[in-house]
């Protein structure tokens, strides 16, 4: 029991790092250009983050699969052409049933292939990991990045259109408009001015989070530990102490 308590603590530390540790876009910084391009509507952050995740998964899974056949010397155009299969793939599947979305994201696309995002985890993880902790590695990694995205682009439709979530999937309007939001907004956030703003800020803010949290932890472990080491040093000295011998005849 404690054995499989431990592989699966391993490999949900192995997921999280991703969404929350090392967050590919808040404390990696990775993916910037797909980040502030495609963030101006949060459907479209959302859109862009789900697929990048199932590139890097299967991408991760491919590799981790196929490490010890490809030659180093040629391991980077193979992590190309693995990529731009998937990609491909993908981006004939969106045109076909995801048409607005797919002219929304544009070049974005088929620049997936050359995402340091990807290249990072396939090249530091998935080359030298087993398949199972490589397809983690990849969706932890996905999901960091999809949230991100959506938040960003959240931000930044909201007080930049007064919208959430508009637009056009396979031929369904979606989202909302909130009213009276349209007359306070502030349309610089739709800009890519206001991109670099709203990533900054956010960046700033979940570095500050993670700091505070970082410091709650080690504070408690501290605690933890000197509790630990008190009670050991009590029962040290209770073992220790010895009885005095009593004085009968008292000093004359």
């Amino acid at each position: 029991m404690s054995d499989f308590k431990g592989r699966f603590l391993d490999k949900s530390k192995v997921f999280t790092n991703g969404v929350l540790v090392n967050n590919p876009v808040f404390r990696l910084v990775l993916g910037t250009c797909p980040t502030l391009a495609v963030t101006t509507g949060a459907i479209y952050g959302l859109f862009m983050g789900i697929i990048t995740t199932i590139v890097l998964v299967c991408v991760n899974i491919i590799i981790s699969l196929l490490k010890s056949i490809i030659p180093d010397k040629v391991r980077i155009p193979a992590y190309v052409l693995i990529i731009a299969t998937f990609v491909t793939a993908l981006e004939m599947l969106l045109k076909r049933y995801f048409f607005t979305i797919y002219s929304a994201l544009g070049i974005f696309l088929p620049l997936i292939v050359v995402n340091c995002l990807i290249f990072a985890r396939a090249e530091a993880f998935a080359s030298t990991n087993k398949v199972l902790d490589s397809a983690l590695d990849g969706l932890g990694m996905g999901i960091g990045f999809t949230a991100s995205l959506t938040l960003i682009g959240l931000v930044r439709e909201f007080f930049g259109a007064g919208t959430l979530f508009l637009g056009d999937v396979a031929g369904r309007a979606t989202g909302i408009a909130i009213p009276g939001m349209s007359d306070y907004t502030l349309s610089v956030l739709t800009l890519p001015a206001g991109g670099f703003l709203v990533f900054g800020l956010l960046m700033a803010a979940v570095n500050y989070i993670s700091g505070v949290i970082t410091n709650y932890r080690e504070k408690k472990s501290k605690e933890a530990a000197l509790r630990h080491v008190t009670k050991m040093l009590e029962g040290e000295e209770l073992h220790t102490v010895q009885p005095q011998p009593k004085n009968e005849g008292g000093n004359k």
